[in-house]
Parts: C-alpha cells; structure tokens; sequence
C-alpha cells in the first residue's frame, strides 16, 4: 500500500506513535485523535504535554516496551528514534506498518483540499503563524500544524476545519518533499543542514523540487530578494506569486518602510503595480516584513481579503522563542530568541539594535557540531550588532562531537565582529558573569536552538540577583 494512501482504508483504526511527546508528534497525535482515530503514544518522560494527552483520552505508555504496539495497526515515528528501538522491532516482527512523521505530515496535508506549506531556511514558524492569524480573522476556521507555541491558538497546533491547514515544511533530511501542498511559500534558501545536504547546489535542488511537487491549480510563493529562490523557479509549471522589498519586479512590494520605537515597522503595501493601503506589524524587524508579505500573498491567493490580511498581520504578536521578552530584572531587559544561523543571528541582533541604544549582551549557544564548523566564517562576521557575546558549549542535538571544533575556537572568529567576546562553558557561571557586568538599561539576548534559555530564567530568577546585584 502507498503510504500516502495508508489511512484511506478502513481498516486503520489504531494509531500509536513512538515520542509521542515531541514537538510535533503531540500535535499530528492530536489531529487525528479528533478525526476518530484511536491514538495511543510511548515517551521517556512525564510532561505537560503527556498530562495534556492524557486529558484528552489517549493512553500514552511512559518507557518504551514492544508490548505498546501490540493493537497498533500503524506506527509514527520519529526520525530521532533509533532503529533498534523495541517498540519498531516489535512492529516489523508483526508486520505493522512504520511511518515517519514528515510521511504522516504529508498524509494529513494530503487530507486537506487547501494547504499551505511554508519552507525556507529562516522564518517558517513566524510566517505560518502570520499566515493563520490571516486566515482566523477571515473566518476559514483552519487546521494548523507550526513548530513553535502561538498563544491565539493555545500551543502549536488547532484543530479547525476539513479544508484549510496550515503547516510548515522543515527541508532537514528533505522531510518536506513528502508534501505535496496547494501551496508552497519559499522564503529564502541558504547553505544550513550540511550534515545532510553535500552543498547549496543540493539544497536548492530539494527546494526545486519540493515547489514542483506543488498541485497543478496551486500555487508557489516566492522571495524575490533572495537569488537562491530566484534561480529555482525556472521552469516551473506552477503559478508563481513573488514577494520583496528591494527586487522591482516582485508582484507584492513593501514601500516606505518605517519603524516605531520598539523596532516595529509599517508599510505600504503595493500590489501589481497598484497601491492596496498600510500594512502595520506587532513584532520588531524588517525580516518580518518580508515574511508578512509572503503570508499576505499567501493568503489572498486562496481568497483572504486584503482587510483581514491587515487585521490578521497585526493580531500576530509572536510566538514564543522568536524575540520573545522574559522579564526585567534590575533595569535589565532579557529576551529569548531561536536564531541558530548567521543569517538569524544577523537578523536578529538588528532588530535589537533598532529597539535599544545601550549595551546588547548576545548569549548564544552553537546549534550542531557540522552547523558550526560548515558556517565558522559566517558566524565570525554576524555578531556585529552585538556589544558583548558569550559563546557555551555547542548544543549536540543528534551529533557525536567528533573533535574538529569547539565553541572556544568559534568564540575566537566571533571576535572579528564583535570583540568583546568570551567563552563560558557552564550556564551558571554565564549568569554569574552577567550580574556582575550587566548594567540597567543593558538588553541581554539568550540566542540558540538548544536550552540556552536556561541563563535567562537563572538571570531573571536567582535571588542573589534581585537582592544585590545589577
């Protein structure tokens, strides 16, 4: 049997999913527990999200044990779960179908007349969230699948209606060429996950083909600012909606750019030619601009008005790890962000700088031993809107360290843009340093995809720093 088609038939009832817990494994568990589906899931541990499953009526195994799958007529997995794992073994001894979760992802795409799956190595979480405020507002009552926590949907995922979802299209191991969207929306293409893609060459050809993957009434939404998207268009059968601020000959334009105090712009926003009103954002950044502009386009290709795209574009206030404020603590201001790429980093650190004169204390923890080595010298020269940068340990996520690079040695690069710039191993030890040098009015920025968030929350909540220091 296809495994696009796998749930078409009628006799898959019971679903169990292998880390249920994860980010977005909870997420699909959820969608297709409210389809009719009995869902049941294994993790490691206890968590909110497991008591939130729970809640619902899913019986979730906490250990991994064969005997978990024993009713399963499919299993989902992940691709972080070993091979060797008992609940998979046990599955292939039964003869039950395994799927990986970007296959269940493109099963649930496939379910959904109208998708939309936003690509890109920057900006996916922000824009599909702009893309479901959008559609909230219009009333299309949409189903929705994002990597990160929106607070207008209660988490990272809504169970809405048969016929819009929305989803982001992760391009990591090429899960996102197991969906075959109504629309795609590529933001931008760089060099990122080289411990899988050989080049750029071999990242722009998964992104060609993904947009070629797009159903033939659809549609493609692409930057026209970035020449990495530019050069796989050609050729295309699809309908291409552009987008950009400096390319002249993009359909959607943004004109006239202006930012508030808190680093928050408006627009102009011209269509084919045409002036179609202000477009005003709630969150910093001119990348937001551009990733309002492919969420606007997006949207009015499937029939959004242009005031609900306005409407929806300013009710988007964020999700959380995207320059998201965790608090003050003795007039310093801490904010968290999950930018792990130079190009995230530089994006960031300039909204930063456009929303604070003093001091900007970047605390950024390397995101992969392959990422840091592969982009050693565009690391060196992304911090420069930074005053001060404390490089920790590299966050291994699935990697072995095999010796070829150290954060003391990217600490060292830093230092062609930012020189004040120092390596500290422990979390605590961060802290420590930031309550003895960071001063009222200073902005400190946890930056990474891994747990550096941990120095903020010690910032923010240790005693000694509320009582005596700063």
């Amino acid at each position: 049997m296809n495994e696009l088609s796998l749930l078409d038939s009628q006799e898959i009832k019971n679903i169990h999913f292998i880390g249920i817990g994860g980010s977005s494994m909870n997420g699909l568990a959820s969608i297709l527990f409210n389809m009719g589906y009995n869902i049941t899931g294994s993790d490691q541990n206890h968590s909110k999200v497991i008591d939130k499953l729970k809640g619902m009526g899913i019986k979730v195994y906490i250990g991994h044990s064969g005997d978990n799958v024993n009713n399963a007529d499919v299993v989902v997995y992940t691709a972080a779960i070993s091979k060797d794992s008992p609940e998979l073994l046990r599955a292939k001894e039964l003869g039950i179908p395994a799927i990986e979760r970007s296959t269940l992802l493109g099963i649930i795409t496939k379910m959904h007349p109208v998708s939309i799956a936003v690509s890109g190595t920057h900006g996916k979480t922000s824009t599909t969230s702009m893309i479901s405020m959008i559609l909230l507002e219009e009333g299309l009552d949409p189903s929705i699948h994002i990597g990160g926590e929106l607070d207008a949907i209660g988490g990272g995922t809504r169970i809405g209606g048969n016929k819009y979802f929305v989803t982001e299209a992760c391009e990591y191991v090429d899960t996102f060429l197991k969906l075959y969207p109504y629309i795609a929306v590529i933001l931008n293409i760089e060099a990122d996950h080289l411990d899988y893609f050989k080049d750029l060459n071999h990242v722009k050809n998964s992104f060609r083909k993904f947009a070629s993957q797009v159903q033939d009434s659809g549609f493609v939404i692409a930057c026209a600012d970035d020449s990495n998207v530019v050069d796989i268009l050609e050729g295309l059968q699809q309908t291409i909606i552009t987008y950009g601020i400096k390319s002249e000959n993009a359909m959607w334009r943004a004109l006239d750019i202006e930012f508030d105090s808190n680093g928050r712009p408006s627009y102009k926003l011209v269509v084919n030619g045409k002036e179609s009103g202000i477009v005003k954002l709630s969150v910093p950044g001119l990348h937001n601009v551009l990733n309002s502009l492919a969420a606007a386009a997006a949207c009015n290709a499937v029939g959004c008005s242009m005031e609900a795209i306005m409407q929806g574009l300013l009710n988007y206030t964020g999700v959380h790890k995207r320059f998201e404020f965790k608090g003050t603590i003795n007039g310093v201001t801490v904010i968290d962000d999950y930018a792990h790429h130079p190009s995230e980093i530089k994006a960031t650190l300039k909204t930063a700088r456009k929303c604070s004169n003093a001091k900007i204390w970047c605390i950024f923890q390397p995101h992969t031993y392959s990422r840091a080595k592969n982009l050693i010298n565009e690391f060196a020269l992304a911090f420069s809107d930074a005053d001060a940068v404390i490089v920790s340990d590299i966050y291994a996520a699935r990697e072995v360290d095999n010796g070829e690079i150290h954060s003391s040695t990217l600490a060292e690069r830093i230092k062609d843009s930012c020189s004040e710039t120092l390596y500290i191993s422990d979390f605590e030890e961060i802290t420590e340093y930031l309550r003895k040098n960071a001063k009222p009015g200073d902005m400190v920025i946890t930056m990474g995809a891994g747990d550096i968030c941990k120095v903020g929350e010690l910032l923010l909540n240790s005693p000694a720093c509320r009582s005596v220091n700063l």
